[in-house]
């Protein structure tokens, strides 16, 4: 399984993916059988998260505010749909093609639980959405900062994930150990609408990590590069590119804490906000 593990992540870079990880089937002991991506497929051993990057350049345009539909694409519906979906059927037929069943997961919302019919009668769980961000931690590729999205070592927030669940039984990543996020907290100062408040410890195969509490009620009336669920109306607003991840962005690129580095600073000047009653304001850089 060495062999195929090397391959498999060779195969994976060669495609495009830049983030892959693999987690066994104990690391999921304890998740809610809805949120369980074994449950989706009993008889497997390994859950493979792949995860490609959001440009930073695909965020310039609601950084500036000036353009916000390069991000909906390039950032998110195309990257979501058509660039991680053909890299997880890759995958799949990757593993296929060696003798072992793989089961492609696109990330639904897990508001979406609910709402699908019954596979078989008695199924404990005929509305599986597995959860991703526990996944990305299982996995061992990141956490879950104070912004309470999950931080890679290479890209802090800008990634978008797909999964396969796989019947291959390959050796699980270590879970990563090192801090991404710098408890700055300023994802929550500059929020115009005070929707990141206070803090939770949130503890996932052994890694504790602070998180913020998240008033997503407050996040969809955001009108500051948060955009709504396109998947489920009722669902979580997508804040990849809203002014909180987008400072985080910045801090993170400050404070080397990335990998994916580059020449200039991300923010090169004030950014803007627009407060719930519609004023607009500059918030000054540090």
């Amino acid at each position: 399984m060495i062999e195929l593990k090397k391959g498999l992540k060779e195969y994976a870079k060669s495609v495009g993916i830049d983030l892959v990880g693999f987690a066994s089937e104990e690391r999921f002991e304890g998740l809610a059988p809805e949120e369980n991506p074994f449950s989706i497929f009993p008889e497997a051993k390994t859950v493979i998260l792949l995860g490609k990057r959001i440009t930073r350049g695909a965020l310039r345009g609601v950084e500036e505010g000036t353009n916000f539909g390069d991000y909906s694409m390039f950032g998110s519906s195309w990257l979501d749909d058509n660039f991680n979906s053909l890299m997880c059927y890759e995958v799949t037929r990757y593993l296929e093609d060696r003798g072992y069943e793989a089961v492609p997961i696109f990330p639904n919302p897990p508001e979406a639980k609910g709402m699908g019919i019954p596979l078989r009668e008695g199924n404990p769980a005929p509305n599986v959405t597995p959860n991703f961000m526990y996944s990305a931690v299982a996995c061992g590729l990141g956490e879950i900062g104070y912004c309470g999205e999950i931080l890679t070592p290479e890209f802090g927030p800008r990634q978008r994930w797909q999964m396969v669940i796989t019947d291959a039984e390959f050796e699980a990543d270590p879970i990563l150990e090192d801090r991404i996020c710098t408890d700055c907290d300023k994802c929550a100062e500059v929020c115009p609408l005070n929707a990141i408040t206070g803090s939770k410890t949130v503890e996932i195969c052994g890694k504790e990590m602070r998180v913020g509490n998240v008033d997503y009620n407050l996040c969809s009336k955001c009108k500051n590069g948060a955009f709504a669920n396109r998947l489920i109306k009722s669902g979580k607003p997508d804040r990849l590119a809203a002014l909180c991840l987008r400072t985080c962005v910045h801090e993170l690129d400050e404070q080397k804490r990335v990998s994916n580095t580059f020449e200039k600073p991300f923010r090169k000047r004030d950014a803007w906000s627009i407060d719930i009653y519609d004023k607009s304001q500059y918030i000054k850089q540090d």
